[in-house]
């Protein structure tokens, strides 16, 4: 049976109304997925006309559960309290709400069952802020609203490599006091976990040390000799398939020979996952009750309205939320929504 995925148009002052209208006009992706656009019907064809394609979709009839058709994407007709226009190549409160707003519903469906995951395109974290998200990015807010339970964090993913990271969106000045035992193996445990249900059955994990040359013996730090290194041969007591610790500069190189890397923050892994393939990089919300993928790029404002967006990251955060959707999951809470318009 295939999969029904949730997809939003991201921020509307970017380009994901372009590559959302390039991906779908693909009819092998349309084939693929039972589609539901959660967005503003004027964003979408103004989308389609950035990108210089058409593809044909259906309305979601009023108060009911949309009706697919193959190869048919159903439109969801909404845009929550934002009110277009909307600024184009610059961060706005108005497209934060607009990119909130959306997400929201979408998340609310996926929980509801009326789809089985959801893809957005990205995000200008600046504006979600101007929106009053309320949390230092997107997946905390996810796990706020999905009441997500256990540890949350983004995972990447590109051409089978997958990493997650012990600190994410902070100052570098804070990453050394957030190093612990259990953000460490909630890492290990998180990218283990999605490893499994992306179908990984036996999933190898290296881990990263945080100072040069995991710190000398000391010399360049103690968290490698403190923290790390014990926390790295606990998991391999709880049976976690994990090795390591290694350096930064040289971890990636180890890339061939395993299926995930943990890093101890941002730049650690971000920096190396976008030379290897900028356009088609995915970043999943890890530790969600449903499934979430967007690209691992932003929001292009330098590129906005030029029909020259690359469809590679989002084509293949598709396909992973595809794979992901396609796995069991548990049931949805009792509380969620189970209509279109609820």
């Amino acid at each position: 049976m295939k999969p029904r995925i949730a997809l939003a148009l991201g921020d509307p002052a970017g380009i994901g109304p372009e590559i959302v209208a390039r991906l779908l006009s693909r009819e092998e992706n349309r084939a693929a997925a039972d589609i539901l656009l959660v967005a503003d019907r004027g964003e979408l064809e103004e989308g389609m006309r950035i990108a210089g394609v058409r593809f044909d979709y259906s309305l979601a009839e009023e108060g009911g559960r949309p009706s697919f058709a193959p190869g048919v994407p159903v439109l969801l007709d909404y845009r929550g309290a934002a009110q277009p226009p909307f600024e184009r190549a610059v961060a706005t409160a108005n497209g934060g709400r607009y990119a909130l707003d959306t997400l929201r519903r979408a998340a609310e469906l996926t929980v509801a069952g009326v789809t089985d995951g959801m893809c957005f395109a990205p995000l200008n974290k600046h504006g979600l802020h101007l929106a009053g998200i309320g949390h230092s990015d997107e997946t905390h807010w996810f796990a706020e609203i999905l009441r997500a339970n256990g540890p949350v964090g983004e995972i990447n993913t590109l051409d089978g490599l997958w990493t997650s990271r012990v600190t994410s969106h902070v100052p570098l000045k804070d990453v050394s006091s957030l190093i612990t035992e259990e953000r460490i193996l909630d890492a290990i445990r998180l990218v283990h976990g999605t490893l499994i249900r992306a179908g990984v059955e036996a999933p190898r994990i290296a881990v990263c040390g945080l100072n040069p040359h995991n710190g000398e013996n000391g010399s360049f730090g103690r968290e490698e000799l403190d923290v790390i290194g014990p926390t790295v041969e606990k998991a391999r007591a709880l049976g976690l398939p994990v090795v390591g610790m290694y350096p930064a500069d040289t971890i990636f190189l180890k890339a061939k020979e395993v299926d995930a890397i943990v890093t101890m923050y941002h730049d650690q892994g971000q920096i190396a996952m976008k030379l290897m393939g900028f356009s088609r990089g995915v970043t999943v919300h890890g530790g969600m009750p449903i499934p979430i993928a967007t690209p691992a790029h932003g929001t292009g404002y330098d590129i906005y309205g030029q029909g020259k967006a690359n469809v590679g990251a989002i084509q293949a955060a598709f396909d992973v939320v595809r794979a992901l959707a396609s796995a069991p999951r548990a049931s949805a809470p009792a509380s969620a929504k189970d209509s279109v318009h609820g």
